[in-house]
């Protein structure tokens, strides 16, 4: 149960092709992260999963079953949206439980599956309050027990975690994955946060433009990016890339580094450069250099490095992660 299966998948709206021939496969259990800037097309295509916006051509199917023409509610499927969408009037146990008596179920067999669901989300104290009465993560928590007290045959999000500060998205984004571990059902998920994507999914969908760019797991698609649009889009910070002659020396158009990838020095290195901005997070430290050779660069140091805005460094690319790129981006392989 849970499986989708998207075959030449288009989308116009009039004249423009928003979404060209698209093909993806999403196994059950599995938890898939739509990731991309915006406009590219991953709200749309989960859209069009949902049966919320209607196909220019080709087909849906879900376990196997054509479902390109049936209604929203008859595909099995429970969305999250970026808003909560909850009835403020009612309790929480009444917005739970919506769903189901809308689809007539026993009222025993309504709370029964309300308390289950709340004690999953730790929402059993708030049962009785109102929307009003919550914090943000709380009426997130309840949007996805009204959602998974359908118990469906899979989970759709689109940027559920938007409307929330920093701290209660790194939260809700630990609820969420542990959700997941503990349900199985398939999920998919929109985020323009790579973060996100790169720390939730255990299938990424890199977009750009209504195209797939790449498909592979979040380690995947960090060691072997296909081209630079996926190679500057995940990890963070992102992929530095260099152009012109020192790219040159690789048999490359660009060359590509990652800040993780590149050893500090205050004595001797490949590019000496001097520091710029320099962001103390804690255990990590980013430096912003600027180098003769290599252009702009930015470097992830230990937390505690003793370097400062105006110094004189020297930075040591790690030879076997320099990435290679071609004149059209695409990847040529690693520096060996």
């Amino acid at each position: 149960m849970g499986s989708i299966t998207l075959s030449r998948v288009t989308k116009r709206f009039g004249t423009v092709e928003v979404i060209p021939p698209l093909d993806l496969q999403i196994d059950e259990g599995e938890f898939v992260v739509f990731v991309g800037p915006s406009g590219c097309g991953k709200t749309t295509l989960l859209r069009m999963i949902a049966g919320l916006e209607d196909l220019s051509s080709g087909s849906v199917e879900i376990d196997r079953k054509d479902v390109t023409r049936v209604a929203p509610a008859k595909r099995g499927l429970a969305m999250v949206f970026q808003s909560y969408a909850l009835y403020p009037h009612m309790s929480v146990r009444a917005n739970i439980g919506f769903p189901l008596r809308m689809a007539g179920v026993e009222k025993s067999e309504i709370d029964r599956k309300i308390e289950t669901v709340a004690d999953v989300l730790n929402l059993t104290a708030y049962l009785d309050a109102r929307p009003g009465q919550l914090s943000g993560g709380q009426r997130q928590r309840v949007a996805i027990g009204r959602a998974i007290v359908r118990e469906p045959k899979a989970f759709l999000f689109d940027e559920p975690l938007s409307n929330l500060d920093a701290a209660l998205r790194v939260n809700m984004r630990l609820e969420i994955s542990e959700l997941h571990q503990r349900l199985g059902v398939t999920t998919v998920y929109v985020t323009h946060d790579q973060v996100e994507a790169m720390t939730m999914a255990t299938k990424i969908v890199v977009l750009r433009a209504g195209v797939i760019e790449q498909v592979g797991s979040p380690i995947e698609l960090y060691r072997d990016p296909r081209n630079t649009f996926v190679a500057g889009f995940i990890g963070s910070p992102k992929m530095n890339f260099i152009n012109g002659t020192v790219a040159a020396e690789y048999s490359a158009a660009t060359i590509g580094i990652r800040p993780e990838h590149i050893t500090l020095s205050k004595g001797a290195g490949t590019w000496q450069g001097t520091v710029g901005v320099v962001e103390h997070l804690g255990s990590d430290t980013f430096l912003h250099i600027s180098t003769e050779k290599a252009g702009r660069l930015t470097v992830r140091a230990d937390g505690d490095i003793d370097t400062t805005y105006g110094d004189t460094v020297f930075l040591t690319p790690q030879a076997n992660r320099i990435y290679r790129f071609d004149a059209d981006g695409n990847a040529l392989g690693r520096n060996s």
